[in-house]
């Protein structure tokens, strides 16, 4: 069938058994509310940055294009593998978190963005895209991926095929007036789940458009659920296997009678929401308890006191300070120094330590200082966020 008009695609939201996707909307709500008042701002902003290359990890990696996330972070200080296929990977990954920064920057700025609207997401492509080399953008039959330009040709998906090119923008129109707009907070994320999925049925670019799609719908949880402090690219990446028979599942044409009134399966709609609605819950709820006050000061010390163990330069000291920084945000040198108890010397000693091994961060020589996230602090800080950061790589 040739999709070329909008009602081909309807319905564009779950009509049936609204009550169950409210329930579990709900509890996503409440959770990400409670888990956006819990941290200081800067603790906030310090989680933010390495969720945003966790990120680029999951995207890269549901797309079969993951790279170690340590050269992810060699990536973040400019140092490049000298193998050609890393490389290009730690650069594909350094676009994703500088292009899901930006659409931040626009959120964060009250501009005219909206991830429903095909400017808006026109904007997104180019974003991600603008910063690859042509190489780098050139996927795999050849075709340079031009950034924010929709594509050309008519494409087959696996056993979907996408809108003719000619009508896509008129898809869009109707994408947008759907889903734009204010609404109770349990329906928005309703919204969200569905304009993923029909997203990816619209397929608007030659390439790209599930790394879009993820980065759109970070964008649409970003103000009121995420705040950048929970990941749904984690989730969708864990259960793969399932997003993708979800999205497949949600393409096909209506089942019946009883399956709504749309040329598409209702049903098939329905179970994406629950399944999307599922991953954000179990996400959210397992960021509530990483950062739980209690919690996070016992794995604190679990790390000073490992440390201490092998690292004569680490003092079991430096625990208080360092839960402060997580819990209140930042200290000057001479309060960081005085909270240790130990004498100035052998205090500064300390603290430059914790500088150097990124436990404790600062924007200047003498300036405040303020909680540190490297990656090698994730098994005790956060446990089973971002495993794959213990799992052995390859040697340049």
């Amino acid at each position: 069938m040739r999709y070329t008009q909008p009602h081909q695609f309807e319905p564009l939201l779950p009509q049936k058994r609204l009550d169950e996707l409210y329930i579990l909307a709900q509890s996503v709500t409440e959770t990400a509310l409670s888990l956006r008042g819990a941290l200081h701002a800067t603790t906030a902003d310090t989680l933010a940055r390495l969720l945003r290359a966790m990120n680029s990890y999951y995207s890269n990696k549901i797309e079969g294009h993951s790279t170690h996330p340590l050269n992810i972070a060699r990536g973040l200080r400019a140092d490049f593998s000298t193998r050609p296929k890393v490389a290009r990977l730690q650069r594909l990954a350094l676009a994703h978190i500088e292009a899901e920064e930006e659409i931040e920057s626009w959120i964060n700025n009250a501009t005219d963005f909206s991830s429903y609207s095909a400017e808006g997401i026109r904007r997104i492509h180019e974003a991600l895209y603008k910063r690859l080399s042509a190489e780098d953008r050139t996927s795999d039959d050849g075709r340079v991926v031009e950034p924010g330009v929709w594509r050309s040709d008519d494409v087959v998906v696996g056993h979907h095929i996408p809108p003719t090119h000619e009508s896509i923008s008129v898809f869009l129109t109707r994408y947008q007036k759907i889903y734009e707009g204010s609404t109770s907070w349990d329906k928005q994320i309703v919204k969200i789940a569905s304009a993923h999925q029909r997203f990816t049925w619209i397929h608007p670019f030659l390439d790209g458009n599930g790394r879009v799609a993820r980065l759109a719908t970070h964008a649409a949880l970003y103000r009121d659920f995420t705040g950048g402090l929970w990941s749904i690219c984690r989730g969708l990446a864990r259960t793969q296997q399932d997003y993708y028979a979800r999205l497949e599942s949600a393409d096909e044409p209506r089942r019946g009678d009883l399956d709504g009134r749309g040329n598409l399966t209702e049903e098939g709609l329905w179970r994406f929401c629950y399944y999307f609605l599922t991953v954000c819950n179990d996400q959210v709820t397992f960021m509530r308890n990483m950062l739980a006050f209690d919690g996070i000061r016992s794995r604190i010390r679990a790390l000073v006191v490992f440390r201490s163990e092998l690292d004569k330069q680490m003092r079991r000291e430096a625990e208080l300070p360092l839960h402060y920084l997580f819990t209140s945000g930042p200290l000057t040198r001479a309060d960081f120094k005085q909270m240790t108890g130990l004498g100035d010397k052998v205090a500064q000693m300390l603290l430059s330590h914790l500088l150097k091994t990124g436990l404790v961060e600062t924007d200047t020589p003498l300036g405040m200082v303020r909680f540190g996230l490297p990656l090698d602090t994730l098994q005790f800080y956060f446990p089973d966020m971002y495993p794959e950061v213990a799992i052995r790589q390859d040697e340049d």
